[in-house]
């Protein structure tokens, strides 16, 4: 269980889209190893493989004690929202408030390629809401408003991590069910 380096804001990977798991095999298993060792070493409340660099529909959480996993995920929200501050390990040092859906049940499979429930509300449910939108090539500051998105940009610029190149942070083109831009 390797610690894997983290995929900084302005890597090309990160506005990919995942491709959906087909083979739940022992490379599955050793990337959410590594994905799981990698979040808990950071630390952070998830971590989805494209942070990582690998382009498949998998993610991590570490929410409240709770430990878990998600293969391509399917998400139902709800339609009440809660505000809360956000970040991410993918813009380390950053976060600002963000609005969520206040609960989500999550569609998926295990690493062996079990059927897997999960429901969340506050906490868990922003950790999945926010991993699975990083699976659609989704950043989190994509989802601020006009002024806290200018606010995160200008923090990002300013970030000793931030590379030369910089990228501009562009309208999502992924439905995101009435909580963002």
């Amino acid at each position: 269980m390797p610690v894997r380096p983290i995929r900084l804001f302005g890597d090309p990977v990160l506005r990919t889209p995942a491709t959906e798991v087909v083979d739940f095999d022992k490379e599955l298993r050793t990337l959410v190893d590594d994905l799981t060792a990698t979040m808990l070493d950071a630390p952070g409340a998830g971590l989805a493989a494209p942070q990582i660099g690998v382009g498949l529909r998998v993610f991590t959480w570490h929410v409240d004690g709770e430990l878990g996993h998600l293969v391509n995920p399917r998400l139902t929200l709800s339609e009440d929202t809660q505000d809360g501050e956000e970040g991410c390990l993918s813009i380390p040092g950053f976060s600002i408030d963000c609005r969520r859906a206040a609960q989500v049940v999550a569609h998926g499979f295990d690493l062996h390629g079990e059927p897997l429930l999960v429901e969340g509300t506050a906490k868990l449910a922003r950790a999945i809401q926010h991993e699975t939108d990083h699976l659609d090539g989704i950043l989190f500051v994509d989802r601020l408003d006009r002024e806290a998105r200018r606010e995160a940009m200008r923090w990002i610029r300013e970030a000793e991590w931030f590379g030369e190149d910089r990228p501009q942070v562009r309208l999502s083109p992924h439905a995101t069910n009435g909580l963002g831009i």
